[in-house]
């Protein structure tokens, strides 16, 4: 195999997992490490859990995340598009070649007796392992089990295929991630690849359209190294390449945990709905089991994939920690460019009539109000005072800052000084606000930060906020005075 490509084949029963835009991610900065190819395709051969919308959110988050495949559905390419539901009239055809290499024999027994074959297995305190005595029928016996209405399945026989490759039962590969793996194929048990049915089971479609689509390196979720020994002996008895695998550790919750709903989002569009960026998720994936050469957490895709070497990916399972991407996206939020952030936060603020504002004060609220925050839907709350005549007051807020006696003094002072405020100009606004701070401190003693305190309860409902000069130029006189007189009264 010259080139490296490497694939990405979500199963469209439910909305993309955290967990498996990891396994996207790494596929991704591995084929763009090394010049390869990243190969998107879709498993939905499971008819009763597939769902068109399922994998209109898995084609979204991926494109979302700039994880743009090369080939794969949509796009195509010399062995594509990949659907796996529409090959169905590929496996067939390496099933009967497995047959007639006598790899794999038609099995017809049925649901009942292989439960009872379990059954035993359990009595005796014994790991199930099929009985194989479907193995060896002769024709006769086929025909007459045909006649009673069976329809065969087809079992991969375990023993043939590693007696003829292997020379001990016990089958090693070497993880790109893990290392050394091996498994004793004794214990695998001859297993089904067709059902009766006529549809490929996974291990069998999977080794297929790996195959054919010339997948050079399998990147996945460590869940699946048990399925890797089998798949190993039907690429040998294919007379197949094996591809090179990695094995990723579990994505874990804070508790160690397996990582679920209850602990948060989980699928990419719910955090992309709270409030993160793309962007600062991504990168807060790509630490889940990796570290940066040189240290430096904060990194672009692009700069990312060049660092990125599949041998220094921890074989251990990563921990989920929500405050450490909390952190991350908010340090993304400060550096957006202004204007792109302001886009993006609009549908966060859908409860408000943005037309109040003109798009350069909204830029200014938003430039003003996204130093605390760490997810865009905190904005929400955040602006809530530069909106409509009326405000909300915090718990406390309004005893403490606004109805005492000094706080009722310092209203009607500033509500007297303010035809004087030049409410267009933000930088004389703090010239002003300063002199009037400075006015009660030199003849009443009151602390500047309290005399702030009281104006910024009157006008945001608040003790905390954005910066004073941008509230009074954004409010605007008339909205000041109607708050300031409403706090007074």
């Amino acid at each position: 195999m010259d080139e490296i490509r490497v694939r990405i084949a979500p199963s469209p029963s439910g909305n993309l997992h955290i967990g498996t835009a990891r396994t996207a991610l790494f596929n991704y900065l591995f084929a763009r490490k090394n010049g390869g190819k990243y190969v998107l395709r879709i498993e939905d051969t499971d008819a009763e859990r597939t769902s068109q919308a399922y994998i209109d959110n898995i084609f979204d988050s991926l494109k979302a995340l700039g994880l743009n495949w090369d080939e794969g559905p949509d796009v195509g390419g010399e062995y594509g598009p990949y659907t796996q539901s529409e090959r169905f009239d590929i496996y067939p055809k390496y099933a009967q070649i497995l047959l007639d290499k006598g790899f794999a024999y038609e099995c017809y027994c049925t649901p009942e007796e292989l439960e009872a074959e379990k059954e035993e297995a359990a009595k005796n305190k014994q790991a199930y392992v099929y009985s194989k005595k479907c193995e060896n029928l002769t024709e006769e016996q086929k025909e007459k089990l045909k006649a009673e209405g069976r329809k065969p399945a087809i079992r991969f026989s375990v023993s043939k295929a590693q007696q003829a490759f292997h020379s001990s039962p016990v089958i090693h590969f070497n993880d790109l991630v893990k290392g050394d793996l091996h498994q004793d194929t004794s214990l695998i048990g001859d297993f089904v690849i067709m059902k009766s049915n006529g549809t490929p089971t996974y291990n069998f479609a999977v080794v297929v359209d790996d195959m054919l689509m010339k997948i050079s390196h399998i990147i996945r979720g460590e869940d699946h190294i048990s399925n890797t020994f089998k798949q190993i002996l039907i690429y040998e008895a294919l007379g197949a390449d094996v591809p090179k695998f990695g094995h990723l550790g579990m994505i874990l919750a804070p508790d160690r945990s397996k990582l679920s709903k209850r602990h948060g989002a989980t699928a990419v569009s719910e955090f992309v709905e709270k409030g993160y960026l793309t962007e600062a998720l991504l990168n807060f994936v790509a630490l889940l089991g990796w570290s940066p050469s040189d240290g430096v957490e904060i990194k672009t895709l692009d700069e990312i994939a060049q660092d990125f070497r599949i041998g220094e990916v921890s074989s251990s399972n990563s921990i989920f920690e929500y405050d450490k991407l909390n952190w991350m996206n908010g340090q993304y939020i400060k550096k957006m460019d202004i204007k792109k952030l302001t886009e993006m936060a609009k549908p966060f603020l859908k409860k408000y009539d943005l037309s109040e504002l003109s798009e350069e004060q909204l830029e200014k609220v938003i430039a003003a109000t996204r130093e605390p925050i760490t997810i865009l839907s905190e904005l929400e709350h955040d602006t809530a005072y530069f909106f409509g005549k009326d405000i909300e007051y915090d718990e406390g807020v309004k005893a403490e800052n606004i109805d005492t006696e000094q706080a009722q003094n310092i209203l009607k002072y500033f509500d007297s000084q303010l035809d004087s405020y030049d409410f267009d100009n933000e930088e004389k606004l703090h010239e002003q606000m300063a002199d009037f701070r400075t006015y009660f401190k030199e003849n009443y003693g009151i602390k500047p930060k309290v005399t702030m305190w009281t104006i910024r309860a009157a006008l945001t409902g608040r003790t905390r906020g954005a910066d004073m000069g941008v509230i009074l130029e954004v409010l605007g006189k008339d909205k000041v005075k109607y708050r300031i007189e409403k706090a007074i009264a």
